[in-house]
């Protein structure tokens, strides 16, 4: 009885060596397994008129998600179309130079300056002989004076105005109406890129995991309307203690297990790098010290995975 107790040690003894020799052997460190994130948000406030996709459901890059209702890009739009045609209007203006109209009110405001020019000089001419003879105070004839020199300044103007029309427009005022002009255009294109920004669209071929809110809620400028993750973004991540850390490479080749389904993969470390002491550990079993430093390990397949072989934050098992 003995002795067959201990044939049977023996040879399970001999199959566990056997079978540590054939396969590879499974270390203490746990990953989890993850995918890239995607997040879509507004560059616009306003409110969810239409939603066009569902939670779980997979879309390709250029799919419309959401249509997003901004009441105040079509009054903006009208402001900005209003702006331009006044823009082009005064730089018409400018380049045609004054119309027959102009010209005609300009020479009857000159006929009404020198009339009144007239007027003031034969005003003087009777008042300073009055003067003269002490008919009338200084300030009497001061008066006189002044709306005389005024009415030649007046005459001056309007001459000065008539010649500047005649002889066409200045630059400087060609330059300030190019410049409205291009202020109403630069405000028109900015209304157009809004107007683009009512519809939400997918970034990429990705698998929307969540929708924060629903049609007819108000959604906020920069506030993130869906979640989702990045269609064959599969990877795998390791927590590492620095005292492990050195075994790790990158560019080195690991093979990863499935300890449910016993399914392997073959993987590549893409990056190494030190987390916070706050980040989050996915290993369930105490491998390091609390002096010691924690890393992130990265392992990017290098065979495509079947769709729905791994859900996200499932464990996987790193083999050496």
């Amino acid at each position: 009885m003995k002795s067959l107790k201990t044939l049977a040690i023996i040879s399970f003894t001999i199959l566990i060596n056997t079978s540590c020799t054939k396969h590879e052997k499974i270390t203490p460190f746990r990953g989890k397994v993850k995918f890239e994130t995607v997040s879509v948000s507004s560059k616009l406030s306003g409110r969810i008129s239409k939603l066009y996709v569902e939670e779980g459901q997979n879309v390709k890059k250029g799919d419309t998600l959401a249509y997003i209702d901004v009441p105040e890009i079509t009054p903006k739009m009208k402001q900005a179309q209003g702006a331009i045609k006044a823009a082009e209007g005064q730089l018409d203006m400018a380049f045609n130079g004054a119309t027959d109209e102009q010209l005609r009110q300009i020479n009857e405001k000159l006929k009404s300056a020198e009339a009144q020019l007239d007027f003031a000089q034969e005003s003087y001419q009777r008042m300073e002989n009055m003067y003269k003879d002490s008919l009338i105070s200084q300030q009497q004839f001061d008066e006189v004076k002044m709306k005389l020199t005024m009415a030649k300044a007046q005459v001056d103007a309007v001459k000065a105005q008539k010649k500047e029309v005649v002889k066409g427009t200045r630059i400087e005022k060609i330059n300030q109406a190019k410049g409205q002009l291009d202020r109403a255009l630069g405000a028109k294109e900015e209304v157009d890129v809004a107007s683009k920004e009512k519809y939400l669209i997918a970034p990429t071929d990705m698998s929307v995991e969540t929708i924060s809110l629903e049609e007819g809620e108000l959604l906020t400028k920069g506030y993130t309307l869906i979640n989702g993750y990045k269609n064959n973004s599969i990877y795998f991540r390791f927590t590492i203690p620095e005292s492990k850390i050195y075994d790790f490479k990158v560019n080195q080749e690991l093979t990863v297990e499935n300890p449910y389904t016993k399914v392997v993969y073959k993987g590549q470390v893409t990056f190494i790098k030190q987390l916070a002491k706050y980040a989050d550990i996915t290993s369930t079993t105490p491998l390091y010290t609390l002096d010691e430093s924690i890393y992130e390990l990265k392992i990017i397949p290098i065979d495509t995975i079947e769709e729905g072989s791994l859900f996200l934050n499932s464990t996987v098992l790193l083999k050496q």
